[in-house]
């Protein structure tokens, strides 16, 4: 029990510790948010026109007619971590609009086991302290038609705060940019995301009094102090989407996004350039009250254990209601053997404050 202490803590301030530009960093903001655009596979870049867009495409918070908030909560890993969301939107004027939201991932109660055992070498249980690690991610978005009909143009400022113990922490800047067009003759929609557009920057500040005590905890790991800067790359999602309505009462939305990093990695497809993985969503409504919901996402070359490689996927499956103003939505994710992670619940709440005028 005390190695699986030690090795929680190790891993933690292992975050901390890489080259200066990251295949991956920052990787807190890329879960995704709305169990709505969840339970899609995040297939959303295109057609997302709500509070939520901030996240997903700044763009489309051009089509918000009033007030809205957004709320989600999530368990990761067995309920180990916690992922909240909460967002804010509304209108400027007809051309443009503006959003807030944050985002907290983070694992609390952790045990540092750094200091059991006393100078003497005896165990002592007092000597265990409790320590918490956190991503916040606050966004500042702002979206506007742009002259040409059906062409709409948003930005995100972002700023990260990265907080592990009193070991370490850090400050982090970012840009993004989003742009939306819908055909007006056949309905079409599509959208270009851009996530950290001038790179993400983050600065870390090391205490290096408790990085000895971990330094010392395991002899020979972590003896040296870890980078005090990183970089994370842009990243880019295209999109496109169409809606179909049946009999006025039924409607299917279909939409695809291919998803890119400027990295090698195992997405089905790959190059030392970059990497791109496709995402499939629909959803099916009725009444525009009740909507089921399924995507396929995360296609990923898997090494196997006699050395072949298998493509596995990440297939999500949701449901939503909405009455006025108030949209209820649930995802299921992470299913069965497909992925490494175990199985996530997820629920999210949106609220349009036109209801209540």
């Amino acid at each position: 029990m005390k190695n699986y202490y030690v090795i929680l803590l190790t891993l933690a301030t292992l975050t901390v510790s890489a080259q200066t530009t990251r295949k991956y960093s920052n990787e807190f903001m890329n879960i995704g948010v709305d169990a709505a655009a969840l339970g899609m596979s995040n297939a959303v870049v295109s057609q997302t026109a709500d509070v939520n867009s901030g996240y997903w495409n700044p763009a489309g918070l051009v089509h918000v007619e009033d007030t809205q908030l957004s709320l989600m909560h999530s368990s990761y890993f067995a309920n180990i971590a916690n992922y909240n969301y909460i967002a804010y939107a509304m209108p400027i004027d007809n051309k443009s609009a503006m959003g807030i939201s944050l985002i907290r991932f983070g694992v609390d109660d952790i045990l540092d086991t750094t200091q059991l055992i006393d100078d003497q070498g005896n165990i002592n249980y007092d000597r265990i302290s409790t320590f918490s690690t956190a991503d916040y991610g606050l966004t500042f978005s702002y979206a506007r038609k742009l002259p040409l009909d059906g062409l709409n143009f948003g930005v995100n400022a972002k700023v990260i705060r990265r907080i592990i113990g009193d070991f370490a922490s850090s400050w982090g800047f970012g840009f993004d940019a989003g742009i939306q067009f819908e055909s007006r003759r056949n309905d079409w929609k599509f959208g270009l995301m851009a996530r950290d557009i001038t790179t993400t920057f983050n600065a870390w500040s090391i205490d290096e009094d408790k990085f000895e005590d971990i330094s010392s905890a395991i002899d020979g790991e972590n003896q040296e102090l870890p980078e005090t800067t990183e970089i994370t790359i842009p990243k880019l999602q295209l999109g496109m989407s169409k809606k179909w309505i049946f009999h006025y009462d039924y409607s299917l939305l279909a939409a695809a996004n291919l998803n890119m990093r400027f990295a090698e990695n195992n997405d089905i497809i790959s190059t030392s350039f970059a990497s791109i993985n496709p995402a499939l969503g629909f959803e099916f409504g009725y009444t525009d009250l009740v909507f089921l919901r399924a995507g396929v996402g995360n296609f990923q070359n898997e090494l196997q254990i006699d050395d072949s490689e298998q493509v596995t996927f990440q297939p999500n499956f949701g449901v939503g209601f909405k009455y006025r103003g108030i949209q209820i939505d649930y995802a299921f994710t992470d299913i069965g053997d497909q992925s490494a992670a175990l199985y996530s619940n997820i629920f999210s709440l949106k609220i349009d404050f036109s209801v209540f005028r």
